[in-house]
């Protein structure tokens, strides 16, 4: 593995969790290098617009990872908009887009608000979580066989058709998702709504498995 692209990449992910921007020093101290090797790796980075520094001479994200970011499962987020933004009327709460990143991760892909509710979850695209904690997660987990550690919420997912959490990515908060049916080889991903209470659970799973079928349908 290269250390220095490892840093470089360590780097962007410790702008991603401070969008108000970090001194040079806060960054080699973040990841863990001299301030002379920091501040060229921001340099490398600033030529590639992958980073920018303000009259403060702090550092955040740069325009050019939108560029990038662009055309990262460019098609499932086309297709899953209308039906994010369907979901997420109907049962008047935030509506998201959770894909499997890595064995032990999901990332939240797209987040869409209601326009009609008065008041709703929010939060930002981009969110890791571990794939076995949060309704996402659990949802993806329960569209695979059968495995021998799984937690019970997972079989309790395939049987009801639809995962339940309570707190476990944000202490507030109730995830109610379910898994997409992918293409073979194909991402594996969840549709699934944040709501602050589960009063409604069935109306709401019976609405999130309606919305996670219809993309599976169209991916197929």
């Amino acid at each position: 593995m290269s250390k220095t692209l490892h840093n470089g990449l360590e780097i962007l992910e410790l702008l991603a969790a401070h969008p108000n921007g970090l001194s040079v020093s806060d960054i080699a101290e973040g990841i863990g290098v001299h301030r002379t090797v920091a501040h060229r790796l921001i340099r490398t980075l600033e030529a590639h617009r992958l980073c920018r520094r303000d009259e403060y001479k702090r550092v955040s994200l740069g325009a050019g990872l939108v560029t990038l970011s662009e055309s990262v499962e460019q098609d499932l987020r086309t297709l899953a908009r209308p039906i994010l933004e369907e979901l997420a009327d109907t049962v008047e709460a935030t509506a998201h887009l959770v894909v499997r990143e890595s064995d032990t991760t999901v990332r939240a892909m797209m987040v869409v608000e209601p326009r009609r509710a008065q008041v709703h979850i929010a939060f930002r695209p981009g969110q890791v979580h571990p794939v076995n904690r949060g309704s996402a997660g659990l949802a993806i987990l329960a569209s695979l066989p059968p495995a021998p550690d799984e937690r019970p919420e997972v079989e309790q997912a395939r049987r009801l058709g639809y995962a339940v959490s309570a707190g476990e990515v944000v202490s507030t908060t109730i995830g109610i998702s379910a898994g997409v049916r992918g293409r073979p080889g194909g991402t594996q991903a969840a549709v699934g709504v944040s709501v602050f209470t589960a009063a409604d659970e069935k109306r709401v799973g019976a609405a999130v498995a309606a919305a996670a079928k219809s993309l599976g349908d169209i991916l197929h």
